[in-house]
């Protein structure tokens, strides 16, 4: 057997291994380690039963966010701008507990839990969801389940434009189209037909069409500049790595440290927040996440076009010589 041939052999034996492992860990460690990472959440009413409700969160250090509310009403408008996943009022009949389940159903039960526990024996605790989950997915799993489909679209455009060889403009374009139309029609999917998103209809395919244009230029824009390689590493960055961190399932707030937070800096991440956003809270808090997804496409696109052009650059002419007199003859 011919020398290269033994190293592609052993090159297939170790890295598939790796690959799967990578993908072990990237989607089961986030998913044994959930628990709240200065996880936002009101407290409401009058000291000093309000004061009591806000140690009882302080008394794990790090885990809540704690921020305080003089009315209700406050709090409940702090849920529904996306502000605090829910709050604890103090009442004179004990904690009553406002939850956002359509921000997270995984922090809404972990919430109730924790104040149904530190509850005075004997007290009834009051759970009102100010933002519910759609009747289609009271659970809030399909919509989490959408974003592994819609980063793998994303994958195949920018692989499809890679091979098919589209340079610069057509490529542009192509990505573009593809984009629209995986937001069109995962918005008819996911409202019309499921009904696990409930918002405005245009606003939920943009948000579609968007993170899937960010990842589908980010894989073709890294092939553009790297060649084929580019597309195997857009495909594990955005695949392996920004799926499983991305909190879409349960919360940013509530993977290990730092994966929340470079999930939320990555196209899936980034585009699960705003996807709440406008489907259950009237786009309230999507801006920063919005201009995260609108810099790697913009990024991406860039890419596309520089790298062919760079690729495609034919080499120069050297310039022709001319023959020394002495060997003229």
């Amino acid at each position: 057997m011919p020398a290269a041939q033994n190293r592609r052999t052993v090159a297939v034996i170790l890295l598939i291994p790796v690959v799967v492992m990578l993908a072990l860990w990237a989607f089961a460690w986030p998913a044994a380690r959930i628990a709240p990472h200065d996880l936002p959440v009101g407290v409401a009413g009058s000291a000093p039963a309000a004061e009591r409700l806000q140690q009882q969160f302080e008394q794990r250090e790090g885990a809540f966010d704690v921020h305080r509310y003089a009315s209700e009403a406050d709090a409940r408008r702090a849920i529904e701008n996306r502000s605090v996943y829910g709050a604890a009022v103090a009442t004179p009949q004990g904690p009553r507990l406002l939850t956002a389940s359509a921000a997270s159903p995984v922090v809404a039960q972990l919430l109730r839990e924790a104040v149904t526990a530190r509850a005075p024996e004997g007290a009834q605790v009051q759970v009102t969801d100010v933002v519910a989950t759609p009747a289609g997915d009271p659970r809030g799993s399909a919509l989490g389940a959408s974003f592994l489909p819609l980063a793998i679209a994303g994958v195949l455009s920018g692989s499809a434009v890679t091979m098919l060889r589209l340079r610069a403009g057509r490529a542009a374009l192509a990505l573009i189209g593809a984009a629209a139309s995986a937001g069109i029609g995962a918005a008819a999917l996911t409202d019309n037909w499921l009904g696990v998103i409930t918002g405005d209809w245009w606003a939920e395919a943009g948000t579609f069409g968007l993170t899937a244009l960010a990842i589908g230029g980010t894989v073709a824009g890294l092939a553009a500049l790297i060649g084929p390689p580019g597309t195997g590493i857009g495909a594990l960055l955005m695949v392996l790595l920004g799926n499983p961190f991305s909190g879409v399932s349960s919360a940013p707030e509530l993977l290990p440290r730092p994966i929340g937070t470079i999930g939320q800096l990555l196209p899936p991440g980034a585009g699960g927040s705003p996807l709440r956003s406008v489907a259950f809270f009237d786009g309230s808090g999507a801006g920063g996440a919005l201009l995260t997804l609108v810099l790697w496409a913009a990024l991406g696109l860039t890419a596309v076009l520089i790298g062919k052009r760079r690729r495609t650059r034919p080499p120069a002419t050297p310039a022709l010589r001319t023959p020394e007199p002495a060997l003229a003859g």
